[in-house]
């Protein structure tokens, strides 16, 4: 039976794509289907919580523990320094918001790419390890985490190839959506994470640089739809799918003219 689509074609990654989308979406309104999603939930979280974190290590500043929470919310807590500038203090909140849609685009670059499908998913599992060794400090986190990264080990291991590329997909899909989950968070300036009143990502920006935090929020969409627009456009370029692949099956002759 002839497949519909030829494999390897663009018809092919838009339809994957299209299917981890739907996944994304549909598998919360199943039966069963918010514990299904939960471990991933908490993966978004991670995603956001390690990018204030790492963002602050990036700056110069110490980047101390990060909790995660039953409802799926987190903090990630750094010590700065009582001089560090108003950018630093800006730059640490915006890097949570903008997390997931950069690993998001990553995965979703890396999925184009057959030799890096297994590397990509083993990195992944052992960053969620050994972030977890060192800065994790919750129950959930602690619990969920690792089983996530089992998870992923275990495709990179024992799962066709194919399964393995719409597990990047997947996940890339699963970041680059995140910014709509948090679309009222990020238009929020207070809001309330562990029964703590505290500043939101986007009121931090506001409290360190000026301007409502309304504007900010709008930044990060538009920045973060970029980031995941230019990482589909590279996955779905026509011609680099349709570039011929530098190692040729045994059965195949080429033929080349030199040059006159």
């Amino acid at each position: 039976m002839r497949p519909l689509v030829q494999p390897g074609s663009q018809a092919e990654v838009v339809g994957r794509l299209f299917l981890a989308v739907i996944v994304v979406l549909a598998l919360p309104a199943l039966p069963f289907g918010n514990y299904l999603i939960y471990p991933f939930v908490i993966l978004t979280t991670w995603f956001h919580e390690m990018g204030h974190g790492l963002t602050a290590v990036l700056m110069g500043q110490d980047f101390e523990r990060l909790v995660i929470y039953p409802s799926g919310s987190g903090v990630a807590e750094s010590l700065v320094a009582g001089d560090a500038s108003r950018f630093t203090n800006a730059a640490i909140a915006a890097g949570g918001p903008l997390a997931p849609s950069l690993v998001g685009a990553a995965l979703i670059v890396a999925s184009a790419h057959p030799r890096i499908w297994r590397p990509a998913l083993w990195g992944m599992g052992g960053a969620i390890v050994l972030s977890v060794a060192i800065y994790v400090r919750s129950t959930v986190g602690v619990i969920v985490l690792p089983l996530v990264a089992a998870l992923l080990g275990l495709i990179a291991w024992r799962a066709p190839a194919g399964f393995v590329r719409f597990t990047l997909q997947f996940l890339g899909v699963l970041g680059a959506m995140s910014m709509l989950r948090d679309f009222d968070y990020l238009f929020t300036e207070r809001t309330v994470i562990g029964g703590r009143a505290m500043l939101s990502d986007t009121g931090q920006i506001e409290a360190a640089l000026g301007l409502p935090h309304w504007v900010w929020a709008g930044l990060i969409l538009g920045l973060s739809a970029v980031l995941v627009g230019l990482s589909l456009r590279y996955a779905l370029n026509e011609k680099r799918l349709r570039a011929v692949p530098r190692n040729l099956p045994p059965n195949v002759v080429r033929f080349r003219r030199p040059p006159r």
